[in-house]
């Protein structure tokens, strides 16, 4: 399976919300910039108002689970940030894979194999 970066400083996550192209969905909200670089750089969060650590965690947890099976399809060069909403929380992460698929062909995020899927 294709590793990625991880987006970990806040001004990463900051400069990726402001300056990228938005996708949104209502359970997810996926931020997309060029980075530059050869790696895909991949930042996971959740609002606030989804309520405490432990509901926040668990919804990092689903995004975490729905993007690893898609990462190797990613075009390289793109900082990515995924927002999880309030609804992600009664959802599986299965059903959050197709949804980021979705969105990722969208942005034309994938590779060119995968777009036609």
């Amino acid at each position: 399976m294709k590793q990625y970066k991880k987006l970990k400083k806040p001004v990463e996550f900051k400069r990726v919300r402001h300056e990228g192209r938005s996708y949104a969905h209502p359970f997810i909200i996926l931020f997309a910039i060029e980075n530059g670089l050869d790696d895909l750089r991949i930042g996971v969060t959740a609002e606030h108002h989804i309520g405490g650590a432990v509901q926040r965690n668990k919804a990092k947890r689903i995004l975490r689970a729905a993007i690893a099976p898609l990462v190797a399809n990613i075009k390289p060069g793109y900082d990515l940030v995924l927002l999880g909403r309030r609804p992600i929380l009664s959802q599986k992460s299965h059903q959050i894979e197709k949804i980021l698929a979705e969105r990722l062909r969208y942005g034309e995020l994938l590779n060119k194999n995968e777009l036609s899927k």
